[in-house]
């Protein structure tokens, strides 16, 4: 019996590849944001705790015919096992547009190895920066051949992001280190697809001076590696990461921007406005109304609107 695929980038389907490089080169992750790299705009990484948000983001993609990514936390494993995980690979794969399905800030090399056994990951974020550099690199390396070896492309973050986001150990305490080109070459080295820089860019909220980016340094790191890997925007904290903003990052190599607070605060927003007030069943469809709207903004600012 042949199997077949349901969302490849255009949507088509086809005989599903078998081996570990036959899928990593049909890997519908890597095709999304590859193309948005091409096409100067980025793609959405919406971080989903639920449903909702994974129901929110298909639909804002087949609205605005812009491909997505979900973007899961390594916290739907621990909590629900595959099932979260599962729930969002079917929706992608019944999507009418491209979309993947990638884990972020994978800390754990259990949980990674789980998650890529688990099979539904497209990507999965192999993140030891809260290693020191030996163990960082000999881990991380370990852990993308595991993944590359099931079809599962990854994603780095050579330096330290610092900040604190859930599911991401509080480093707050940490000296910030930015990348250097020189970093950014020995990640590549390990076989990655997609790389994080820490170019001034923090997890959750900024300081009273707000993000202090240091495009110079991003537009070296773009050059020394931007020819092989995808670069990624951690960090976009919506207080500060607008349109203007995010089109200044796409145009320094950015393809793929992790989009987390904006759409959270949505959700929490309508409980707290109808909890109590009207069937659960309605907030949950005003939830993922809201959660929606959010993403489709986002979705224009980024560029990638019409773009599937």
């Amino acid at each position: 019996m042949t199997m077949t695929t349901t969302n490849g980038v255009n949507g088509t389907h086809g005989p599903a590849p078998t081996s570990g490089a036959a899928k990593l080169k049909a890997n519908r992750a890597k095709a999304i944001v590859d193309a948005a790299y091409a096409g100067k705009y980025a793609i959405p990484a919406v971080c989903c705790y639920n449903l909702e948000a994974v129901l929110a983001t298909v639909r804002a993609a087949e609205a605005k015919r812009s491909p997505a990514l979900i973007q899961l936390f390594p916290w739907s494993i621990e909590f629900a096992d595959g099932l979260l995980l599962h729930a969002a690979a079917e929706a992608a794969d019944k999507a009418t547009v491209p979309i993947g399905v990638h884990m972020d800030h994978a800390q754990s090399p259990e949980v990674i190895r789980r998650s890529a056994d688990l099979g539904g990951y497209d990507g999965i974020m192999v993140d030891m920066s809260h290693y020191d550099k030996k163990d960082n690199m000999r881990l991380s390396r370990e852990l993308v051949e595991y993944c590359n070896a099931r079809g599962i492309i990854t994603e780095c973050e050579p330096g330290r992001i610092n900040g604190s986001e859930d599911g991401i150990a509080d480093t707050e305490g940490m000296e910030e280190i930015l990348t250097t080109p020189e970093q950014a070459e020995e990640f590549v080295a390990l076989g990655i697809d997609w790389l994080a820089p820490a170019f001034g860019n923090v997890h959750g909220p900024y300081g009273p001076k707000g993000p202090l980016l240091d495009f110079p340094r991003l537009e070296r790191i773009h050059k020394q590696v931007g020819d092989r890997v995808r670069l990624v925007l951690h960090g976009a904290h919506e207080d500060y990461f607008g349109e203007d903003l995010l089109r200044k990052c796409i145009s320094y190599g950015m393809a793929k921007v992790n989009i987390n607070g904006p759409v959270a605060a949505a959700w929490l927003k309508v409980q707290g406005e109808l909890t109590g007030k009207v069937p659960i069943t309605k907030i949950i469809e005003e939830q993922t109304n809201a959660m929606q709207a959010v993403v489709e903004y986002h979705m224009d600012w980024l560029m990638s609107t019409g773009k599937a």
